[in-house]
């Protein structure tokens, strides 16, 4: 089964959509493990008096509603992250569903012509 110039291209196509999509899941992971990290710190700072943060390579106290402000907006910006990164993913797979559904067209109707061929020979 032989696939033309356009099929071969649509493959290769399909193969870089793929890699995409596999970057795309691992900054995923990434942010959702980020995310993990500011929830377990804000329900940490909850439970504690004194608050801490670490700037360079030194840890100085800092005030527990600062640390409280400053963790929530590092985690809304994750939360807008990972939600853009969904979204995106979510494109990639149909285009890449759509992209192989082509592709499988056409080795079909390639195949079919090629039986055809075969037997007026």
């Amino acid at each position: 089964m032989e696939a033309d110039k356009e099929t071969t291209e649509k493959i290769g196509r399909l193969q870089m959509m793929e890699q995409n999509l596999q970057a795309m899941m691992m900054q995923k992971q990434q942010f959702q493990s980020q995310l993990f990290e500011l929830e377990s710190a804000l329900k940490e700072i909850e439970k504690t008096d004194k608050a801490y943060k670490i700037v360079g390579n030194i840890m100085v106290s800092a005030a527990k509603e600062d640390l409280k402000k400053d963790l929530g907006q590092k985690k809304e910006i994750v939360e807008l992250r990972l939600a853009t990164i969904e979204k995106q993913e979510k494109q990639f797979k149909d285009k890449a569903k759509k992209l192989q559904e082509d592709i499988m067209g056409s080795l079909a109707t390639n195949e079919a012509s090629g039986q055809t061929r075969q037997r007026t020979a």
